[in-house]
C-alpha cells in the first residue's frame, strides 16, 4: 500500500496497479516546505480529501496522533475523517513532546479506544501505532506489549513502525490477532519474506516523497554545478509515467 502525497502521486500509482493507497505526514509536510508534525488538522484532511477524490481506490490516512491530546478531539478528528470518505486511518502513541514522546501506555490505549468507538461508527479502518521505534525507544517487549493493548481497546490493524529484524516482525505478528502492518525500510526485509512472515500490509511512509524530492535535488545540482542535462532520461520516463496516468 504506497504513500502518495498529492492528487497527482496518488493517480499515477493507481494506474501502476495498486489497489490501495495512504496518505503520508511526512510526505504531505514537505509538499508545503515544512517538516513532519507542522501541518495542521485541517490541512491534512483537505490532503487526504485530494487523495480521495483523485482515484477510485480505498485511501488510509496518517492523521499523527489524531491532533488532540484527549478522547473528545481524537473522535471529534476520526468523525472528521469519515467525512472526507477516507476507509481508514491511523492513530500514533507519539506525543509530540520531545520529552516524553511516547504517550504512557494506559493513556495510549484509552486513545485508541476513544479512536475505535469513533471509527466503527463510520466504518472506518483504524490502525494503531506504536511508535517507541522511531524515537529511541528500541523496547520490543513494551511495544508487544502496547500492540495488546491496542488491540483490545478496538483497533483494526496493528503497526510498529521502524522494525527491520524478521524475528522481532514475527514476534510482534505471532504476539497480536490482527493483521499487521509493515513499513518499508532499509535494511528490513523484502517484500515476500515479510508476507512468509505474516505481515498482512506493507506501507512505504514518505520514502516515495523523498524519492521524487532527491531526484530534484540532483537534477538541479547537476545543472547548477555542471551545467549539463543527464537528468533528461528520468525526465522523460516521468514524462511518460504522468501521460499514462492523467491521459484520461
Amino acid at each position: 500500500m504506497p504513500n502518495p502525497w498529492d492528487a497527482g502521486s496518488a493517480r499515477l500509482l493507481a494506474s501502476l496497479g495498486f489497489e490501495a493507497l495512504a496518505t503520508t505526514s511526512s510526505g504531505h509536510a514537505a509538499t508545503r516546505g515544512r517538516l513532519d508534525y507542522h501541518v495542521t488538522r485541517e490541512e491534512t484532511l483537505a490532503n487526504a480529501a485530494a487523495i480521495v477524490e483523485a482515484t477510485g481506490l480505498p485511501v488510509s490516512a496518517d492523521l499523527e496522533n489524531l491532533f488532540s491530546e484527549d478522547a473528545d478531539g481524537v473522535a471529534e478528528t476520526i468523525s472528521l475523517a469519515i467525512a472526507t470518505g477516507l476507509a481508514g486511518c491511523s492513530i500514533e502513541d507519539f506525543s509530540g513532546d520531545e520529552h516524553d514522546p511516547i504517550y504512557q501506555r494506559p493513556e495510549a490505549a484509552e486513545r485508541v479506544a476513544a479512536a475505535a468507538e469513533a471509527a466503527h461508527s463510520g466504518p472506518l479502518v483504524l490502525t494503531a501505532r506504536a511508535e517507541n521505534h522511531l524515537h529511541g525507544r528500541a523496547d520490543l517487549a513494551d511495544t508487544i506489549a502496547r500492540l495488546e493493548a491496542y488491540q483490545e481497546a478496538g483497533a483494526d490493524v496493528l503497526y510498529a513502525p521502524g522494525l527491520t529484524n524478521a524475528e522481532d516482525i514475527r514476534r510482534v505478528v505471532e504476539s497480536v490477532d490482527r493483521p499487521v502492518n509493515a513499513l518499508a525500510l532499509a535494511g528490513a526485509p523484502p517484500v515476500e519474506e515479510l508476507a512468509r512472515i505474516g505481515v498482512s500490509r506493507i506501507s512505504v511512509g514518505g520514502a516515495f516523497a523523498f524519492v521524487a524530492l532527491g531526484a530534484l535535488a540532483e537534477a538541479a545540482s547537476e545543472l547548477r554545478d555542471r551545467g549539463t542535462y543527464g537528468y533528461a532520461e528520468l525526465a522523460a520516463a516521468g514524462r511518460r509515467a504522468a501521460q499514462a496516468a492523467f491521459g484520461e
